[in-house]
């Protein structure tokens, strides 16, 4: 019974050792370049949150300039319609200043993913609104 107990155990050392050499002979890359690979896609993830901010903030700034010109010369201009637009142009403002403080925080490393999704959506829907406004 000792014999048999003994045999398995030593079974099992070379077979974990087996396994071992074979991980290490087999595995793609070093632990060190999977960590740099991994900081480097979040860098690139980073860099194109950061890029799809500022193209959203940029339009913002066109879309608002483009709202305040059309409010100012509009002739058929009554208080539904300048209670609309200083709502629409407010909420947008409000998320054009929160996508630069978002990127603002990017560029430092201090945003997290929360805070970058909300942004981008509060963004989004300005956006949104803002091009229904001067389509009317």
């Amino acid at each position: 019974m000792k014999n048999k107990t003994k045999g398995i155990a030593i079974g099992a050392v070379v077979v974990g050792a087996i396994g071992y050499l074979a991980g290490i002979l087999t595995a793609p890359k070093s632990g060190k370049k999977t960590r740099d690979d991994i900081s480097q896609m979040r860098d690139k993830g980073v860099a194109e949150a950061e890029k799809h901010l500022k193209k959203m903030h940029t339009e913002l700034n066109v879309l608002i300039s483009e709202a305040q010109a059309y409010a100012t010369d509009s002739d058929s201009r009554n208080k539904t319609n300048e209670a609309i637009e200083g709502e629409v142009v407010a909420k947008a403002n409000i998320a054009r200043q929160k996508a630069r403080e978002i990127l603002s925080a990017l560029h430092d490393g201090n945003a997290d993913d929360k805070d970058l999704d909300k942004a981008v959506g509060e963004a989004g829907k300005a956006i949104k609104s803002l091009k229904k406004y001067l389509k009317k």
